[in-house]
């Protein structure tokens, strides 16, 4: 019997909510809500670090961001931050075990290659890199890639060569030709490809006009936890900025309409899938990296643990074994290697961090509890600690996420403040705005938490509230 192949997707900067089916946000998604009618939909999936390269070195190693290295975004004016050749992910294990594998779309795990004022053979600038044929592509044969560049509308690309393909068209739209043509070349085989949009990432501006122009009559409101003055980033490396009402649901509908954009073009993928008898042998898995806070709490971005930067969407079908199911589960990205190849009846390597949750597809329960965290990756920050004499990796903030609560366990960048801890139940507080004690009831998560940086030895935990 042939083995199944994989598709996954993920967008960056997708929040949960912002899908039609979720009946939260009114985005326009036709062909992601018919296809949660044929998934099983992750209710509580997260990111184990609300940033793109951390969550994205995580998914494809099934490790934790303490532990493969990658606790920041690679760009310039940090070393080491990319990831390890040594690192085995799911991509090298695919290969192994012969898959026609691919990866097409925001790679964004290598260092940048402009070290100086002159351009490196790529032409690859700012956060940009091209990830030459070799061990640094984790295994992925068929390479259409780019490290970070936000430039929706004029994309360019790597393959095999220095050369840069520059592209005239939406990248997700592009982007999908390029996945069309991978999977009809590679139909008679298994193949394994990722598809990485960029897109509904900053800017906003830069989304094809006919998305934003369904927007026109949609009715959006103001989240209840929306501040409109003095908008920051978490780490506060952004210049505050405040919105009028006005401008705020301009950009909530041009975020919607990105989502609108790449809904569309997944609903090319699954045509396809379908007319060519592929759908019901096929593992598809689309998700996000991590969210967007657009204004919640006073924030732009991601790096916090509140729900609009944590939460992602999480869906997975296999023809129709598990159309129509809800899982309540939580789900971090560490968790995303070890269950897709559980369902691929591949070893679990021992190095991967995550929890199998194949069997929550059957019905069974599995006891998880999601961890996230994010750390210190800005060069003047970590300069700061570093001439305080103080361990950077103890910076920052974990939280634990089970089907009710998320505790936060907060030590400020600055260094200089006492530690935080907070405590939300989302079930009754979904705007997180009021955070409520910790009882004899609730302290397991904390706990939880610090014998999960024991394990990982995590410094952080060597502070304590």
């Amino acid at each position: 019997m042939k083995k199944p192949n994989l598709l996954f997707i993920f967008a960056d900067q997708w929040r949960r909510e912002a899908v039609g089916f979720m009946k939260k946000e009114p985005v326009i998604t036709p062909n992601f809500d018919a296809f949660s009618n044929e998934a099983a939909i992750f209710e509580k999936a997260y990111s184990s670090c609300p940033l793109c390269s951390p969550n994205r070195a995580t998914i494809l190693t099934g490790k934790n961001p303490i532990s493969h290295g990658v606790i920041t975004n690679c760009k310039p004016g940090l070393e080491n931050i990319f990831l390890k050749e040594s690192e085995v992910t799911i991509g090298d294990i695919l290969k192994t075990n012969r898959y026609k594998t691919g990866y097409i779309g925001k790679w964004h795990l290598d260092e940048p290659e402009k070290k100086d004022d002159n351009l490196p053979l790529s032409g690859a600038k700012d956060w940009d890199a091209f990830t030459p044929p070799g061990p640094k592509r984790h295994g992925f044969d068929f390479w259409y890639s780019y490290g970070a560049d936000d430039n929706h509308l004029s994309p360019h690309y790597w393959m095999d060569s220095h050369e840069m393909i520059n592209i005239n068209k939406w990248s997700v739209e592009h982007e999908t030709d390029i996945a069309l043509d991978f999977i009809d070349k590679n139909k008679e085989d298994n193949f394994a490809l990722f598809l990485s949009w960029n897109p509904p990432h900053t800017p906003l501006d830069l989304i094809p006009q006919k998305y934003v122009d369904m927007y026109k009559d949609v009715k959006v409101e103001k989240r209840e936890n929306v501040i409109l003055k003095d908008i920051v980033d978490h780490p506060k490396t952004i210049t505050p900025f405040s919105l009028d009402e006005a401008g705020y649901l301009e950009s909530v509908k041009k975020y919607y309409a990105a989502i609108t954009g790449i809904d569309e073009h997944f609903g090319k993928i699954i045509d396809y899938l379908k007319m060519n008898n592929l759908f019901e042998n096929t593992i598809i898995i689309v998700t996000s990296d991590h969210g967007e806070m657009l204004c919640s709490h006073g924030l732009w971005s991601k790096h916090v643990w509140f729900e609009e930067a944590v939460s992602v969407p999480f869906m997975l079908s296999h023809g129709e074994r598990y159309k129509n199911k809800k899982i309540t589960t939580p789900l971090s990205g560490a968790d995303i290697a070890p269950t897709i190849l559980s369902l691929l009846d591949l070893s679990i390597p021992h190095e991967m961090e995550g929890v199998d949750l194949s069997p929550t597809l059957k019905g069974e329960k599995v006891d998880n509890i999601a961890i996230s965290a994010c750390y210190t990756g800005n060069p003047k920050v970590l300069n700061n600690l570093k001439e305080k004499g103080l361990d950077t990796l103890a910076y920052g903030w974990r939280a634990a996420i089970d089907e009710k609560y998320t505790y936060v366990y907060f030590n400020d960048y600055s260094g200089n403040d006492i530690p935080k801890e907070f405590l939300y139940d989302n079930t009754k507080d979904e705007y997180q705005l009021n955070p409520i004690p910790i009882t004899d009831k609730t302290k397991y998560l904390k706990e939880h938490l610090m014998t999960w940086g024991e394990k990982h030895n995590d410094p952080f935990i060597k502070i304590t509230v």
